[in-house]
């Protein structure tokens, strides 16, 4: 089955698939944490014909409706597959030596062997960040490593 997955600027992301039976469904993620169930039109498939807004919470219990377990499954298969890689957050403090520099001045991949994946900030996930992205105190590195990589950028963040 095919998930078409589409960049919704400013509002999050939206996933959508088409059933068996001809339908479109899909699921806006939104920046803060709510989910938007929406089911298409069957006569155009570009109209909305029912949307529902869910919190966090209530997105988290139609998962587990809809099959949570068998997710939780393929996610097990994955560790498997990338067995000695862990994923860590990292919070910079504002006396950090990065707070206020860019991603590219780290040079953290390089340096640590480590990857930043993504920067949480004010509860919004910006992933994949680029060179000219600049932290600021507080910020959420979200990093992808062995425990070794992922400690050494940690102590970057702490003393440069």
């Amino acid at each position: 089955m095919e998930i078409e997955e589409t960049a919704l600027p400013g509002i999050g992301l939206r996933h959508e698939f088409t059933t068996r039976g001809r339908r479109r469904v899909g699921v806006v993620a939104h920046h803060k944490g709510r989910r938007e169930l929406v089911i298409y039109d069957a006569d155009d498939p570009d109209a909305v014909a029912e949307s529902l807004m869910l919190t966090a919470e209530e997105g988290d219990v139609l998962s587990e409706l809809l099959g949570a377990p068998h997710i939780v499954e393929k996610l097990a298969n994955l560790n498997k597959m990338f067995a000695g890689l862990v994923g860590e957050r990292i919070r910079i403090s504002s006396d950090s030596p990065y707070t206020g520099r860019l991603l590219g001045e780290t040079q953290a991949r390089t340096r640590t062997g480590a990857s930043i994946v993504a920067v949480v900030r004010d509860q919004e996930v910006l992933a994949s960040p680029r060179p000219d992205f600049r932290f600021a105190a507080e910020d959420v590195v979200v990093v992808v490593g062995t425990p070794e990589n992922t400690a050494a950028v940690a102590e970057l963040f702490r003393t440069g």
